[in-house]
């Protein structure tokens, strides 16, 4: 075994050219797929976070009829005393917090610009409001007490040309089926870094919009934040409350779910493209070398080299080229994802519905990610070999003495 690696290795280094740039290949194939990988696992674990952060919680409470797409305000789809319902969830182990909300949807308008709103009252002190809380680029943060003030997304800034300190008109429908229309004054800007959130939701303390709503101890949902997602089926158990609606993270996020998928199903398509390219040129590469050696193989054989020898000498060469490109693709790969973990890569305003997808996206390299994808790349440019090692090996010694001549 020891000889066939050494002639092995003499022959990639007959023409180190064409076998360092083979190595090459199946080394940027390894880099992009673990580029590719960790840039999926760093959007899909980010998505997710930031739906769980911004709009959905870990869990939801809310009554059974209550339907989000309509934010509706009647009385018997709202919770009913839900301070004293949230100070019971709070009080698990397993719970980081948990504090009443209110939906309610409405139009902002500066003079003649105007713009549709979801409009939340939030605890401004609850930490399942800090995201905006530490969002706030101008101005200052909502308190409990404030009556006439607001918080906006810096694209809803924008759009209606509005700064800290401005009055902008708000119209929203209430419990009773009337339009409430009142003035508030930009307190503070926020931004989330999540284009389709921050461009749509505007923020108002919890007592102003219940005031405002005529839903004075009601909200639309208890929304809860707990110390891990693991947690959340346990939690879920725990739960008691009658007559209530118990929503987690999965319902709430169904269409990012279904995108996952979906991707995922893509990104395996193109797992296969890549390796495939890497696979081709490998194949070529020893294909060339075959007929290059064609007089070489037939000489082997003559003097008493079997089949399967004159095999094991090509399966070598395709596993050194294999360790030399995994090698390559492993530097390549993982100081490429570093950088874009550090520096990330900003994708724009993308602004998808129901996906929190934020507007710069890093890198996550896992150790899952790179051991698979290292041993699948390792496999597949070992198999690459396999034809013209089966090719070389089934080669006829007077055939192969006679083709060079």
């Amino acid at each position: 075994m020891i000889q066939i690696l050494k002639m092995a290795f003499r022959d990639l280094g007959r023409n180190r050219r064409r076998s360092f740039f083979s190595a090459l290949a199946v080394g940027a194939g390894l880099a992009l797929l673990i580029l590719m990988a960790s840039v999926i696992e760093g959007e899909m674990g980010s998505a997710i976070e930031s739906a769980i952060q911004l709009q959905s919680g870990h869990i939801q409470i809310r009554a059974a009829t209550y339907d989000e797409n309509k934010s509706s305000l009647k009385w018997q789809d709202l919770v009913a005393d839900p301070d004293q319902i949230a100070g019971q969830i709070a009080a698990l182990d397993q719970v980081k917090t948990a504090t009443p909300r209110l939906y309610a949807s409405g139009f902002l308008s500066s003079g003649t610009q105007s713009a549709s709103a979801r409009i939340t009252g939030i605890d401004p002190l609850s930490a399942a409001s800090d995201p905006y809380r530490k969002g706030v680029i101008s101005g200052e943060y909502l308190s409990p007490d404030d009556r006439e003030a607001i918080l906006i997304g810096k694209p809803m800034a924008e759009k209606l040309s509005l700064s800290v300190g401005d009055r902008v008109g708000l119209s929203l429908n209430t419990a009773d089926g009337d339009v409430q229309d009142q003035t508030f004054i930009v307190k503070g800007i926020y931004t989330t870094n999540t284009y389709g959130f921050d461009s749509a939701t505007v923020f108002l303390p919890l007592a102003k919009a219940q005031a405002i709503t005529r839903t004075e101890n009601h909200a639309s949902t208890i929304f809860v934040l707990l110390n891990d997602t693991a947690l959340t089926d346990s939690v879920v158990s725990a739960l008691n409350v009658s007559n209530l609606e118990i929503k987690t993270w999965r319902d709430l996020n169904a269409l990012f779910v279904e995108y996952e998928t979906m991707a995922e199903s893509y990104i395996g398509i193109f797992y296969m493209i890549i390796l495939a390219i890497s696979a081709s040129v490998i194949i070529n590469t020893l294909i060339m070398s075959v007929y290059e050696r064609t007089r070489e193989i037939g000489i082997l054989s003559a003097i008493g080299m079997r089949g399967n020898r004159i095999m094991m000498l090509f399966l070598a060469e395709s596993s050194m080229l294999a360790i030399g490109g995994v090698l390559m693709g492993l530097v390549i790969g993982v100081l490429a994802t570093l950088y874009f973990n550090r520096n990330g890569f900003y994708i724009g305003n993308m602004g998808l519905s129901g996906i929190m997808i934020t507007d710069t996206i890093y890198a996550k390299l896992t150790m899952d990610n790179l051991i698979n994808l290292t041993i699948m790349t390792f496999v597949v440019t070992i198999l690459s070999g396999l034809y013209p090692a089966v090719m070389a090996s089934r080669m006829q010694p007077v055939a192969a003495l006679r083709a060079e001549k």
